[in-house]
């Protein structure tokens, strides 16, 4: 079944052909760990995730690298301002180690809590990996690609002359102080940093906690250098996707194109795939707004991850979305509803429903269509003509995909006050006693619980409220 994808490269959808016939290379922009992921951070990795398990839905094998940056991103996303991990250090006076260890922890329990999928991922962090960055420098210096100025060895963009392909960006038309930082000695002001020298405060003595030798002096290696090195290191020097957010385009996905395909002559990635931007209230997150949302945020307003994965979903990955706290709680509720009523399909496992299998297949492999996907899987719910063993083995294939948390529910559990008053509920129902009966349903939901009377006897579920 062909497998389509929107390339940002090409501006188009197109059929995916993988360079190895049954193995994926599959690399994601990951996070900077000097400060927790925020909502809009880890919506980036649930669509990952959701391109993972697509790719095996298809019976792909996947090799994904997430790499952990933890030196060499600057505050100004270029080449300007402090080092992020050096700045968070000095912040919160601890060592950069302690800064970087403190929040990859944090973005791992945040993957685990999204229901991500890690095992046999690969986390490479920028400073285990050095060695390779300073060689990769090297070979575009022998071939004539850099130069030295005095914070640092640039690349020169104007020697790559399909430099801002990915996105088809508008090089002339940027302007220095904005998207591009201005510095009086690059050549072109686009050109980017593969090597910074460290700062001295005097006597030889560097401001920073987080520096190397190199050839070209002590210093640190710039942010885009890193992602090209470990991707090729994993993946090889021509791989399959490339994911990020559509922030990534304009600069370091170019910049990782242009020194890449440079060092080796040959196509970095063949399909570029970004997730848009999430905002809050109407506006792009910011801490100088003060409208960070974290996902702690959620869980301590009774917001499960999961509620939050399966809200981004009822999007499609390239739609900006607006996070309100009326919608999280309404997917809330909605994922709570499926919950109950996969619940009520009891234990028993059937097969799978070949044709509810085959439409749901042909939609999400259509560039991840997950607004179609979900109501697909609302039809199969509603569908009085399937068995609930059927059904039950339909869902648990979707979620496959999907990753909603079907196949870790558990049966509702409830404490002997609720149990009792079930079982008074249900005397007061035999006595025709309705009042009472009523009057007890109300304190059985004040406790969270909702009752459904059927024919085999009361159905207990969570309430939504």
């Amino acid at each position: 079944m062909v497998l389509i994808f929107s390339n940002t490269l090409s501006g188009k959808k197109e059929e995916f052909k993988p360079l190895n016939k049954d193995l994926v290379g599959l690399y994601n922009c990951g996070p900077t760990v000097y400060q927790d992921s925020h909502l809009g951070n880890l919506r980036a990795y649930i669509f990952s995730d959701l391109l993972r398990r697509t790719l095996e839905y298809n019976n792909y094998q996947v090799k994904q690298v997430i790499n952990i940056t933890d030196v060499g991103h600057l505050v100004g996303d270029g080449d300007d301002g402090e080092d992020k991990i050096e700045k968070a250090t000095r912040e919160e006076k601890k060592t950069a180690q302690e800064i970087s260890e403190h929040y990859t922890k944090k973005f791992f329990g945040s993957l685990r809590d999204l229901n991500i999928k890690t095992e046999k991922t690969e986390f490479p962090r920028a400073t285990a990996h050095i060695p390779e960055q300073i060689e990769l420098i090297k070979k575009l210096e022998w071939q004539g690609y850099t130069y030295k100025i005095s914070d640092g060895i640039y690349f020169d963009t104007s020697k790559f002359k399909e430099y801002g392909k990915l996105g088809k960006i508008n090089t002339k038309g940027l302007q220095e102080g904005a998207r591009v930082e201005k510095n009086n000695e690059k050549k072109n002001i686009t050109d980017f940093a593969l090597w910074k020298f460290s700062p001295s405060i005097g006597s030889g003595q560097s401001q920073r906690q987080q520096e190397w030798e190199s050839p070209w002096g002590i210093g640190f290696p710039g942010w885009h250098i890193e992602c090209s090195a470990m991707s090729m290191k994993y993946l090889g020097e021509s791989f399959d996707i490339h994911t990020g957010g559509i922030d990534h385009i304009p600069i370091h996905h170019n910049n990782e194109i242009a020194q890449s395909e440079c060092a080796t002559k040959k196509p970095l990635v063949n399909y570029w795939l970004h997730s848009a931007h999430l905002n809050i209230d109407g506006h792009k997150i910011a801490k100088s707004i003060g409208n960070t949302i974290y996902l702690n945020d959620l869980v301590d307003k009774g917001v499960s991850p999961l509620a939050y994965r399966f809200w981004v979903l009822m999007a499609h990955y390239q739609t900006l979305i607006n996070f309100n706290w009326e919608a999280i709680k309404g997917a809330q509720n909605a994922l709570e509803r499926l919950y109950n009523l996969f619940r009520d399909l009891g234990q028993e496992i059937g097969e799978i429903d070949q044709n509810y299998q085959e439409k749901f297949k042909i939609i999400i492999n259509d560039d991840l269509n997950t607004p179609s996907a979900l109501t697909v899987l609302w039809e199969v719910i509603k569908n009085e003509k399937l068995s609930a063993k059927i059904k039950k083995a339909t869902i648990l294939d979707f979620d496959r995909v999907l990753g909603i948390g079907f196949d870790k529910l558990k049966p509702i559990e409830f404490s002997s006050q609720v149990e009792n008053l079930i079982k008074k509920r249900e005397e007061a129902r035999q006595s025709n006693n309705w009042n009472q009966a009523d009057k007890i349903r109300k304190e059985i939901l004040e406790l969270g619980y909702e009752v459904e009377d059927t024919f085999e006897g009361p159905k207990i579920s969570k309430s939504n409220n």
